[in-house]
């Protein structure tokens, strides 16, 4: 076990933590169509662009709970919506799902332009564009980065065989990192939010038609936005596993460390770098697999939040493994079958030539995440962890069955409605 929870200081601080949140969202027309406008939010580090001009970047500051953090992350929100209906140019919206709306060819998505000492984010999108096609730089969600309070980290230092704090925090995230990505499947299953997308992603011509293809949440599928490659990580200390993604970067394969399109990451105090990564170690896990939810005007249920924190802890406590290279192939596999649309087709690997129905997992691991938080005392969980639970035994609850059922054949016109109203009531 990588931190004792029978420790009385650690159990006494084990809901606390450091959180924050980055969401992306596209600017569309009031029709419909991808904005053209320039960034709209400049000089407010807090509202950025990712890769396209248009796809707005919402980034809350650390805040020390997960009602805080939604709360910030809910004012950005409203906040860019009311600046969007003001716009002199004409009213633009926060397109609310992970998908895109119509999608006018490749031309009709906009890197985002930069110049002096930032231009190299602009060569460095065109990089993108050019090696994983533009549409794909369209699909937008949610990242969700997490952090132990010191009181924790320090008890847990105090009690191991490490002579290092900043060593302690390093084997703490990395064991964290492999047990989230083994177990990212799960995530996907329950936050998926993407079963429908516009004729236009496919083919240029095809715009207005409503898609429904077998999956729940496109940008982790199949056809997502992965590495043309799976990044196999040497997860046996920090340096192994810099040296890892430093060996992609030598031969190519990757440009930089923001091109590892992996659904964990690790990252330093300030800027990301594998340079800042060896000098600092870790300070927080990024998890980026949460597809925006339209059924909430904010993009993300506060409930989805209070599980990730409560999932993050309870896989600590979980046996520690090597994290061999086939566990991430699988692991891997796992996430884009997760992000399927039908339940029933969904198998997850836990061995060789062992797969278990995703249902009959997903009930056994949350059942015994119940037994955990029992035990601890902390009944506040047991609520959180049973709305998950009734998504699973009830699948009429998943989002994507309930987004599918609301937008069906009219994905574009009636998420129109949809993100009208909200800003209405915004």
């Amino acid at each position: 076990m990588s931190i004792d929870f029978k420790n009385t200081i650690i159990k006494k601080h084990i809901m606390e933590g450091n959180f924050g949140l980055e969401k992306e969202s596209l600017r569309i027309t009031p029709e419909g169509n991808l904005s053209h406008t320039k960034h709209p939010f400049t000089g407010n580090p807090n509202m950025e662009r990712d890769f396209c001009e248009n796809q707005t970047e919402l980034i809350t500051d650390v805040f020390h709970s997960v009602d805080a953090v939604w709360d910030e992350i809910a004012k950005l929100h409203y906040d860019a919506v009311d600046q969007l209906l003001k716009l002199d140019t004409g009213k633009e919206y926060l397109w609310p799902f992970s998908n895109p709306p119509y999608v006018k060819g490749e031309n009709d998505i906009p890197i985002a332009k930069y110049s002096g000492e930032l231009k190299q984010k602009e060569i460095y999108r065109e990089y993108l564009a050019s090696k994983y096609g533009k549409k794909k730089m369209l699909f937008s969600g949610i990242h969700f980065n997490f952090s132990f309070p010191d009181v924790i980290l320090e008890e847990g230092w105090k009690n191991s065989e490490f002579e290092t704090l900043k060593e302690y925090k390093n084997y703490i995230y990395l064991d964290l990192a492999k047990k989230v990505t083994s177990y990212t499947w799960l995530i996907v299953y329950l936050t998926a939010a993407s079963p429908l997308m516009d004729g236009s992603f496919f083919q240029d011509d095809d715009i207005g038609r409503s898609v429904a293809r077998d999956y729940g949440s496109a940008r982790c599928s199949e056809i997502g936005y992965w590495n043309e490659f799976v990044p196999l990580l040497d997860y046996t200390n920090l340096d192994t596993y810099i040296s890892s993604i430093e060996k992609y970067i030598e031969e190519g394969s990757l440009k930089e460390i923001s091109e590892l399109y992996y659904p964990v990451r690790l990252k330093p105090k300030g800027a990301n770098s594998l340079e800042a990564l060896k000098e600092k170690g870790v300070n927080h896990i990024e998890l980026r697999m949460i597809d925006l939810n339209p059924l909430s005007p904010v993009g993300i249920k506060k409930e989805d939040l209070y599980f990730l924190h409560l999932f993050i802890v309870y896989l600590l406590s979980l046996k520690d493994s090597n994290f061999e290279y086939y566990e991430q192939l699988m692991a891997i596999r796992n996430e884009k079958n997760a992000a399927k649309y039908e339940s029933r087709g969904m198998w997850i690997e836990v061995g060789w030539n062992q797969s278990i129905p995703i249902r009959d997992i997903a009930f056994d691991i949350l059942f015994d995440m119940e037994l955990f938080f029992c035990k601890l005392g902390l009944e506040d969980a047991i609520e959180c962890i049973r709305y998950q639970l009734q998504k699973v035994i009830h699948t009429e609850k998943r989002y994507v069955v309930q987004i599918k059922k609301q937008f069906g054949e009219q994905y574009v016109e009636k998420g129109l409605e949809l993100i009208k109203n909200y800003a209405e009531g915004s």
